[in-house]
Protein backbone atom coordinates (compact mmCIF):
# COMPACT_ATOMS: atom_id res chain seq x y z
CA UNK A 1 0.00 0.00 0.00
CA UNK A 2 2.65 2.56 1.09
CA UNK A 3 6.33 2.59 0.18
CA UNK A 4 7.42 4.62 3.23
CA UNK A 5 5.64 4.63 6.60
CA UNK A 6 6.76 6.89 9.46
CA UNK A 7 6.07 5.80 13.04
CA UNK A 8 6.84 8.46 15.65
CA UNK A 9 7.67 6.66 18.90
CA UNK A 10 6.90 8.24 22.24
CA UNK A 11 7.91 6.08 25.14
CA UNK A 12 5.17 7.54 27.34
CA UNK A 13 2.59 5.86 25.11
CA UNK A 14 4.74 2.78 24.51
CA UNK A 15 1.77 0.56 25.32
CA UNK A 16 0.29 1.78 22.03
CA UNK A 17 3.52 1.41 20.05
CA UNK A 18 2.93 -2.29 19.42
CA UNK A 19 -0.35 -1.38 17.75
CA UNK A 20 1.36 1.31 15.69
CA UNK A 21 4.03 -1.14 14.56
CA UNK A 22 1.42 -3.73 13.60
CA UNK A 23 -0.50 -1.16 11.56
CA UNK A 24 2.70 0.11 9.93
CA UNK A 25 3.61 -3.45 8.98
CA UNK A 26 0.16 -3.93 7.40
CA UNK A 27 0.25 -0.61 5.54
CA UNK A 28 3.77 -0.93 4.17
CA UNK A 29 4.27 -2.56 0.77
CA UNK A 30 6.15 -5.85 0.65
CA UNK A 31 9.34 -3.84 0.08
CA UNK A 32 8.10 -0.81 1.98
CA UNK A 33 10.31 1.08 4.41
CA UNK A 34 9.30 1.83 8.00
CA UNK A 35 11.00 4.72 9.80
CA UNK A 36 10.87 4.85 13.59
CA UNK A 37 11.36 8.39 14.84
CA UNK A 38 11.81 9.60 18.40
CA UNK A 39 11.97 13.30 19.21
CA UNK A 40 13.94 14.30 22.28
CA UNK A 41 12.40 17.42 23.74
CA UNK A 42 14.84 20.19 24.65
CA UNK A 43 15.57 20.38 28.37
CA UNK A 44 15.13 23.99 29.50
CA UNK A 45 18.36 25.63 30.57
CA UNK A 46 17.15 26.15 34.13
CA UNK A 47 16.44 22.41 34.46
CA UNK A 48 19.58 21.22 32.64
CA UNK A 49 21.74 22.74 35.36
CA UNK A 50 20.29 20.21 37.83
CA UNK A 51 20.93 17.14 35.67
CA UNK A 52 24.03 15.02 36.26
CA UNK A 53 26.92 15.49 33.85
CA UNK A 54 26.44 13.36 30.74
CA UNK A 55 22.75 12.74 31.44
CA UNK A 56 21.53 13.87 28.02
CA UNK A 57 24.08 11.85 26.06
CA UNK A 58 23.35 8.73 28.13
CA UNK A 59 19.61 9.23 27.68
CA UNK A 60 20.11 9.53 23.92
CA UNK A 61 22.14 6.29 23.83
CA UNK A 62 19.43 4.49 25.79
CA UNK A 63 16.73 5.77 23.44
CA UNK A 64 18.75 4.77 20.36
CA UNK A 65 19.28 1.27 21.78
CA UNK A 66 15.57 0.87 22.59
CA UNK A 67 14.56 2.01 19.09
CA UNK A 68 17.03 -0.45 17.57
CA UNK A 69 15.40 -3.25 19.59
CA UNK A 70 11.97 -2.22 18.33
CA UNK A 71 13.19 -1.94 14.72
CA UNK A 72 14.68 -5.44 14.83
CA UNK A 73 11.15 -6.88 14.70
CA UNK A 74 10.12 -4.77 11.70
CA UNK A 75 11.05 -5.55 8.10
CA UNK A 76 13.15 -2.90 6.35
CA UNK A 77 13.06 -0.47 9.29
CA UNK A 78 15.37 2.38 10.22
CA UNK A 79 15.61 4.46 13.39
CA UNK A 80 16.06 8.18 13.84
CA UNK A 81 16.53 10.20 17.02
CA UNK A 82 16.33 13.97 16.69
CA UNK A 83 15.86 16.92 19.01
CA UNK A 84 13.10 19.49 18.99
CA UNK A 85 9.46 20.08 19.85
CA UNK A 86 7.67 16.82 19.12
CA UNK A 87 4.77 17.96 16.92
CA UNK A 88 6.69 20.45 14.82
CA UNK A 89 9.77 18.24 14.53
CA UNK A 90 7.77 15.22 13.35
CA UNK A 91 6.17 17.40 10.67
CA UNK A 92 9.53 18.87 9.62
CA UNK A 93 11.07 15.41 9.38
CA UNK A 94 8.11 14.17 7.34
CA UNK A 95 8.35 17.16 5.01
CA UNK A 96 11.99 16.46 4.24
CA UNK A 97 11.77 12.63 4.06
CA UNK A 98 8.37 12.37 2.32
CA UNK A 99 6.70 9.34 3.94
CA UNK A 100 3.46 8.21 2.32
CA UNK A 101 1.79 7.64 5.68
CA UNK A 102 2.37 8.48 9.34
CA UNK A 103 1.16 5.99 11.96
CA UNK A 104 1.03 7.75 15.33
CA UNK A 105 -0.15 6.59 18.73
CA UNK A 106 -2.24 9.01 20.75
CA UNK A 107 -2.35 8.87 24.53
CA UNK A 108 -5.64 8.43 26.30
CA UNK A 109 -7.21 11.88 26.38
CA UNK A 110 -8.00 13.98 29.40
CA UNK A 111 -10.31 16.96 29.46
CA UNK A 112 -7.54 19.21 28.11
CA UNK A 113 -7.12 17.03 25.03
CA UNK A 114 -10.75 16.16 24.25
CA UNK A 115 -10.13 13.96 21.22
CA UNK A 116 -6.41 13.68 20.47
CA UNK A 117 -3.18 14.38 22.28
CA UNK A 118 -1.55 17.64 21.31
CA UNK A 119 1.25 16.00 19.29
CA UNK A 120 -1.06 13.65 17.40
CA UNK A 121 -3.54 16.48 16.81
CA UNK A 122 -0.84 18.72 15.36
CA UNK A 123 0.41 15.95 13.07
CA UNK A 124 -3.13 15.13 11.89
CA UNK A 125 -3.89 18.78 11.14
CA UNK A 126 -0.68 19.67 9.34
CA UNK A 127 0.80 16.54 7.72
CA UNK A 128 1.04 16.52 3.94
CA UNK A 129 0.45 12.77 3.81
CA UNK A 130 -2.04 10.26 5.19
CA UNK A 131 -2.09 9.90 8.99
CA UNK A 132 -3.35 6.85 10.87
CA UNK A 133 -3.95 7.43 14.60
CA UNK A 134 -3.73 4.52 17.04
CA UNK A 135 -5.69 4.65 20.30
Amino acid sequence: MYSHVLVPVSFDVERDSAGAFAVARLLADDNGHISLLHVIEQVPGYAAAYLPAGYQSEARKTIEARLAELAADLPNASTHVIEGHSGRTILDWAESHKPDCIVIASHRPGMQDLLLGSTAAKVVRHAACAVHVIR
